[in-house]
């Protein structure tokens, strides 16, 4: 869910100031109409669309024993032929449930807050304070596979598109879709005197649902893979929602603290996401095995789940740390 939300947030402000209704107010202007210097933008965009989005893993995996060849392959996201994810691979929007009860108050898919300030020596001096508020999304996902990577572009190529190769291609997910309530940000971009470079702080209104999820399994597939005699198709467990709440509640709380570390002594640096967000319920509705039409094992829920991590050998935190790096 970050990893998307920050990823609106880049594609919005890329996208031309008249994709729709799109506000900015200078510093004067600015401290005009509220006594305060700094910048207001809000974001009025409906939509974004992602045709498609290749990870390239440019060395590939170099243990013959699993299977691995050391060659380029990439995991995308393509459209799955199916409402508005039939050509698109990723589609971002509004999330219009209950009469807009999830919109921001502006109706902008974000609102930002951008101040500078000359900060302490103590805290690292100067930095860039964003606030960012974000809608409640409604976010589709196509179809997700693996593929071998295409050629790098060359001087002689016509455009930047490496892509990957359609004869090469094993799907993993048939794709899924996902509502959020609205949901606060503060980035902090030069010294981070809050302790982290982006905080989340906020109460997803509603929770989080996920629908129409599918795993495939392309192990299991037989000739075609259409489904008809002989032509076995990849075997898919299927689940028609799941829920994420607090525990004991309707509403999401997040609280994260996301942090970019540097180059130190052999370790060469990672991303690093500290989670404190308290327990939470899950509701998973409509577990299908084999295919979306087999029948439902029923319905799995989970009651306050709670992670634990340990900052010291023998203490337990709740939260979680992830990092995340390459090799």
């Amino acid at each position: 869910m970050k990893k998307l939300t920050k990823l609106v947030l880049v594609s919005s402000m890329a996208i031309s100031a008249n994709a729709m209704a799109m506000q900015a107010m200078d510093d004067a202007s600015l401290s005009a109409a509220t006594g305060q210097d700094g910048l207001n933008i809000g974001i009025g965009i409906s939509k974004v669309e992602i045709e498609k989005l290749f990870i390239h893993d440019n060395d590939g995996l170099a243990t013959a024993g699993l299977g691995g060849t050391s060659t380029a392959g990439a995991i995308v996201i393509k459209g799955n032929g199916t409402g508005a994810t039939a050509t698109k691979g990723i589609v971002i929007g509004a999330n219009y449930d209950n009469a807009g009860a999830y919109l921001l108050a502006s109706r902008n898919l974000a609102d930002l807050t951008i101040d500078t300030d000359a900060g302490t020596s103590g805290t690292g001096g100067a930095f860039l304070n964003i606030g960012a508020q974000v809608s409640g999304l409604d976010i589709k996902i196509g179809e997700i596979g693996v593929t071998g990577s295409g050629a790098l572009p060359t001087a002689a190529s016509t455009n930047i598109r490496r892509g990957g190769d359609d004869a090469n291609y094993n799907a993993i997910l048939s794709g899924l879709s996902l509502k959020t309530g609205p949901m606060s940000a503060n980035i902090q971009l030069g010294a981070a005197p809050q302790g982290a470079m982006v905080k989340l702080n906020a109460s997803m209104i509603g929770g989080l649902e996920i629908t129409n999820l599918g795993i495939l399994d392309n192990s299991t597939k037989q000739g075609t893979g259409d489904g008809t005699a002989g032509n076995r198709a990849a075997g898919q467990i299927f689940v028609d929602s799941i829920k994420v709440a607090d525990a004991n509640a309707k509403d999401l709380t997040l609280n994260q603290s996301i942090s970019v570390i540097g180059t130190e002594g052999a370790n060469k640096g990672y991303l690093r996401i500290i989670s404190s967000s308290g327990a939470v319920d899950n509701y998973v509705k409509g577990v299908h095995l084999g295919s979306q039409a087999a029948a439902s094992i029923g319905d799995v829920e989970v009651q306050g789940l709670q992670t634990y991590f340990s900052p010291s050998l023998g203490v337990y935190t709740p939260g979680a740390v992830i990092t995340i790096s390459g090799h």
